[in-house]
């Protein structure tokens, strides 16, 4: 990961959230909302910002719910976290900043909301780089079996679906996260520094249960907030991106080796301007090649 001295945190308020978020460039600039996944914060995009704010454009990194210094407004809400309101987490954010249009780039959880705003706010997203592609899930219909060698690569989701795994990311956070660090960028070495300047963010009271929340709904097996009903279904539908993507794949991601065939991505976004797989970069794209994030985007607002 880059390392660089990090901006003061900046706090929004939304009709749900306090969200922390680092800024960069100009107030006037284009802006550009850099969203970051599980288990990772806003560190991960510590070399992105520069040639971005460079080319005149304000840079936005906000930490998703359950991440820093980010907190639910009400101490009685219960803390969920599934894609929806992930993707409406973003809509809110550029409304607390009045931002009528912005750019995004994510990975993981963070391109999962980016797809849905982008799905459900098109006239609003200028351009989408999309870590990993196509990221929205049907959570109405239960999945069916995969092979043994997919199934294997989230035993973290199973486990999070126990018990068990409620209590063993209760005790043993950092170890998890950092397992799944090493094990989804295999061919990254991060050092204890590395993990050290995100560690704090996964301390955040409400980090639990929300990873938990997540990936227990995505499976069918919690309930989702009642307002987000409607939206699952028509995000069940997987519908087709139409705002202009660039799709950027990590050569080394532990999830396998992407496809060389552009076909998938083809059929997910209908203006898709680039798919280009990456080398030198695992799971954690944005933190290994910064400087495939930052081109994308000054390629799509050029």
């Amino acid at each position: 990961m880059a390392q660089s001295v990090a901006p003061s945190v900046k706090m929004v308020q939304t009709d749900v959230l306090d969200i922390g978020y680092e800024e960069h460039g100009p107030t006037n600039g284009f802006p550009v909302i850099l969203l970051h996944g599980f288990p990772y914060d806003v560190r991960s995009f510590d070399g992105v910002p520069e040639p971005l704010v460079d080319a005149g454009l304000r840079v936005l990194v906000p930490y998703l719910r359950g991440y820093g210094p980010t907190r639910f407004r009400n101490p009685a809400a219960p803390r969920m976290a599934e894609q929806a309101a992930i993707g409406q987490d973003l809509v809110d954010f550029a409304d607390a900043l009045a931002l009528e249009r912005f750019a995004t780039a994510g990975f993981d959880w963070g391109n999962r909301a980016a797809c849905i705003a982008s799905i459900l706010h098109p006239e609003r997203v200028r351009a989408q780089v999309a870590c990993g592609g196509y990221s929205v899930q049907d959570t109405i219909t239960p999945g069916n079996p995969a092979p043994a060698r997919f199934e294997a690569l989230l035993w973290y989701q199973w486990y999070f679906n126990t018990e068990r795994g409620i209590a063993g990311l209760e005790s043993n956070r950092h170890d998890v996260i950092r397992y799944l660090w090493d094990t989804w960028s295999p061919g990254w070495q991060y050092s204890d520094d590395a993990y050290n300047r995100s560690a704090p963010s996964f301390d955040n009271p409400d980090f639990v249960d929300v990873v938990i929340h997540s990936y227990r709904h995505r499976h069918v097996n919690a309930a989702g907030e009642d307002r987000f009903l409607e939206v699952e279904r028509q995000l069940a539908e997987r519908p087709v991106i139409n705002v202009p993507t660039i799709v950027l794949r990590g050569e080394d991601s532990g999830f396998g080796a992407p496809s060389p065939n552009p076909a998938g991505d083809q059929a997910r976004f209908s203006d898709l301007r680039g798919r280009r797989i990456v080398a030198g970069a695992g799971h954690d794209l944005p933190a290994h090649r910064p400087d495939a994030v930052a081109e994308a985007l000054l390629e799509l607002l050029s």
